[in-house]
């Protein structure tokens, strides 16, 4: 694309970049400087198993600092191994800052990272090619925080227990995430969502059998829409104008054309359509994310934010708004008749990361998407309590489920019809 010839390498991971010091800056702004390295503190410190407010525990500059530096790292690790900016490289960027507001944090994701450095030692082959799966596996890091909080073990035990989990999680997250895939066949988003939750059953089970408990947690902030509208307007506003400005009435052809895809796992709309477009799809679906929030009474807060920002990375690959509309219309009409409200805390999570089940919407139609985000709500609400909340992206495994559930089915029934029109049985 002749945007693409128009920037370096280096200024495309620059531009990049520029989200997460938006937010470090606002941060700076929104609580004083002498209270980030105490909050920075603190988000070490506590468990961060689902739900953790990083706004509630550090405050909402220390939750965006650390949010920013973890996303700054993923986003030039890639650069410094040398791997061209890609739409991956943009949602991975995402779901690191949005998940670093809700339990990710500059001591508990290392671990896992350095499990990923030892299976690509172990194949011979570079850790670039396992790099974006062991970003995404860090939503395995309140393992690490529970271990280093076991009470009766010294330190050096368990720092010792704590990387051994680590690089554990790491080395089989790899395989496990690539077997997965087929079970699903691209029609859940978040496929290492679904992994890790294979894999912290299997770890919390454990855990379990030796005498450790996990608590039911639910910190979750409110009272800063406000401020907090105004970061997200200003960014995913900024971002849409500016994709227009940068590309023209091309920007919007391309557009559309994203808006035809079905969405499925793997797709790069950056490659495929090109920078601006990509852009000016985060932007919308961004905004779009920021106002359902909103309109159903819901608060923005660390994990509503991160919900928004798993929306906006996967808008790089995957979402837009005609395959997110039908899956959170359905987790809205799951609201009406079950029993919570759409503003508590764990559906306006399930509302917001029900979107995993795009490619259903994309490839089925809005009826599919429908039914896809009503039964997602129920399955997310109750899964996680095979690995105590201890899976950041618990709504991952849950779309993994419904996905394996539900498209063997569609696809028997369309292809029976298929059959038919053309005047043949099974």
């Amino acid at each position: 694309m002749a945007e693409k010839r128009m920037l370096s390498r280096k200024a495309q991971f620059g531009l990049l970049s520029l989200i997460p010091i938006f937010f470090m800056a606002a941060g700076l702004l929104v609580q004083p400087i002498g209270e980030i390295g105490p909050g920075l503190i603190r988000l070490i410190e506590e468990p961060d198993f689902l739900i953790t407010d990083y706004f509630m525990i550090g405050g909402i500059g220390a939750a965006f600092i650390n949010a920013g530096i973890l996303a700054l790292f993923s986003i030039w690790a890639a650069y410094f191994l040398k791997m061209d900016l890609s739409g991956h490289t943009i949602t991975a960027a995402c779901l690191m800052f949005g998940f670093s507001l809700f339990g990710k944090n500059l001591l508990n994701i290392w671990a896992i990272l350095f499990g990923i450095f030892l299976y690509a030692k172990y194949h011979k082959t570079s850790v670039s090619r396992y790099l974006y799966i062991g970003f995404y596996g860090t939503s395995l890091s309140p393992i690490i925080t529970e271990i280093m909080q076991v009470g009766h073990l010294p330190l050096a035990g368990r720092l010792a227990l704590s990387l051994l989990a680590g690089s554990v999680i790491g080395f089989v997250l790899p395989p496990m995430a690539t077997h997965v895939h087929y079970a699903h066949k691209g029609y859940s988003l978040y496929n290492v969502g679904f992994a890790c939750g294979i894999i912290a059953t299997v770890i919390v089970s454990v855990l379990k059998s030796f005498g450790m408990t996990i608590e039911a947690r639910l910190l979750w902030s409110s009272g800063n829409d406000g401020v907090l509208l105004a970061m997200l307007l200003i960014l995913f506003g900024g971002m849409a104008v500016g994709a227009l400005a940068w590309g023209g009435r091309e920007t919007l052809a391309s557009y559309r054309k994203i808006l035809k895809t079905y969405g499925l796992s793997g797709t790069d709309y950056l490659k495929e359509e090109g920078g601006a477009p990509t852009v000016f799809n985060m932007g919308i679906n961004g905004l779009f994310a920021t106002i359902m929030v909103l309109a159903v009474g819901g608060d923005l807060n660390g994990p509503t934010i991160g919900g928004i920002f798993t929306i906006v990375g996967f808008s790089a690959t995957g979402k837009h708004l005609r395959n997110i509309c039908p899956i959170m219309f359905g987790v809205c009409l799951g609201a009406a008749f079950k029993t919570w409200n759409i503003y508590d805390p764990s559906p306006l999570l399930a509302l917001l990361l029900s979107t995993t089940l795009a490619p259903i919407a994309g490839e089925f139609g809005w009826i599919a998407g429908i039914i896809a985000g009503f039964l997602h709500s129920s399955v997310a609400l109750n899964i996680g309590i095979v690995y105590g909340g201890m899976n950041l992206y618990n709504n991952g495994f849950a779309g993994g489920m419904v996905a394996i559930f539900m498209v063997p089915v569609i696809q028997a029934v369309r292809d029976r019809r298929a059959r038919a029109r053309g005047g043949l049985s099974l």
